[in-house]
């Protein structure tokens, strides 16, 4: 016999989110990290809010929520609000009960900055290095490092000389026609009005340039698992400023190694490894110029073996730029990008750590 499709509403409700998650759901070792670290940094968070006044709402909870956006690719906070209005699993993940209201959308507005003071990006990547730390995940001896280009939350249309004379009222407020053909545009005389920190850049010859940030990672080469990030205005020289200004950052032991493409070819670069007491197992740059590379280095399998595993850092990139969202970043500023740049890290290496131990 057919059932009738009718809709009953029930007056209470006893089923708990707990009890909905399956206990082999692949989120569940996540949220036992994150749980582990959000306790390690209540102290740090305590430090953030006034001792007195109404309560907030638990950053612990905020940080849950901006974790589940980057892993489940939402677009935007207003997304995420409605997403933990009546996704069930979302409400599980960051800890609000069934009949709890939700926030509003400009709580994550108000709270960023406070976020950001605290450094509260780089302490929660580093205390996930430490969950990878004590599972024997890190080697502490052969790096990659490698970057990337980060597009910028501007338009060309934005990007104007900064001497330029008072500009008559557009024909269209919201979307202005620009001609800028023929123009002579540098960072040099240009800069953009929407994100003044933004720089014109392009990855390689014959890529069209675009108003972006320069994200930098540096990877362990034992199992892939980013252990530094930086970003920096896109320029010329940033990738190898910011590699040299991460590994000195490494604690010193001996027999260091560090891989990178044939953009960290040079002697400057070279040189600054070698007198941090670093090998530099950079691949060899030989189309236009002599490297600064030669057989004393090269001969070595552990040469080889560098050169094979620092194509693993392009899969972090991979997974920031399509599951993280982070081909064109929502923020401004170098300090808002880099914040969502090493969060968005720190979570991939959640999602890494889950995966390797699950295959042990």
């Amino acid at each position: 016999m057919r059932g009738d499709d009718e809709i009953p509403e029930p007056m209470f409700s006893y089923v708990l989110p707990e009890q909905r998650v399956p206990q082999d759901h692949p989120l569940r070792p996540i949220r036992a990290m994150v749980d582990v670290v959000l306790k390690e940094l209540s102290p740090r968070f305590a430090r953030l809010y006034a001792k007195t006044g109404r309560p907030s709402i638990p950053p612990e909870k905020l940080l849950r929520a901006l974790l589940f956006q980057v892993l489940y690719s939402v677009r935007s906070e207003r997304q995420l609000i409605e997403q933990l209005d009546y996704n069930l699993l979302f409400r599980w993940f960051v800890g609000l009960p069934m009949d709890a209201p939700v926030w509003d959308p400009t709580v994550f507005t108000k709270n960023r900055e406070r976020l950001l003071q605290g450094d509260i990006a780089q302490a929660f990547f580093t205390r996930v290095l430490d969950q990878a730390r004590t599972r024997a995940l890190l080697s502490a001896e052969h790096f990659t490092v490698d970057g990337t280009l980060v597009e910028a939350w501007a338009s060309h249309k934005s990007f104007k000389p900064k001497t330029a004379p008072p500009e008559t009222p557009p024909d269209d407020p919201g979307n202005p026609t620009v001609d800028f053909r023929g123009e002579r545009r540098s960072n040099a005389t240009h800069a953009s009005t929407t994100d003044p920190e933004a720089r014109l850049a392009k990855k390689s010859p014959g890529h069209a340039a675009q108003l972006a940030y320069h994200g930098h990672v540096l990877m362990d080469n034992r199992h892939g698992l980013a252990v530094q990030t930086r970003v920096t205005p896109a320029t010329g020289t940033a990738e190898r400023e910011a590699a040299v200004a991460m590994v000195r950052a490494l604690p010193r032991r001996a027999h260091r190694t560090l891989g990178a493409d044939k953009g960290y070819d040079t002697r400057a670069f070279v040189h600054a490894l070698r007198r941090y007491a670093i090998t530099p197992h950079v691949a060899q740059n030989t189309t236009a110029r002599a490297s600064a590379l030669d057989e004393r280095t090269t001969r070595h399998p552990g040469y080889l073996v560098s050169q094979q595993r620092r194509k693993r850092v392009e899969e972090i990139f991979g997974w920031l730029k399509t599951v993280a969202l982070l081909r064109k970043t929502r923020h401004r500023g170098v300090r808002r990008v880099g914040w969502m740049f090493t969060f968005a890290a720190a979570v991939y290496n959640l999602v890494r750590i889950r995966n390797l131990a699950a295959a042990t």
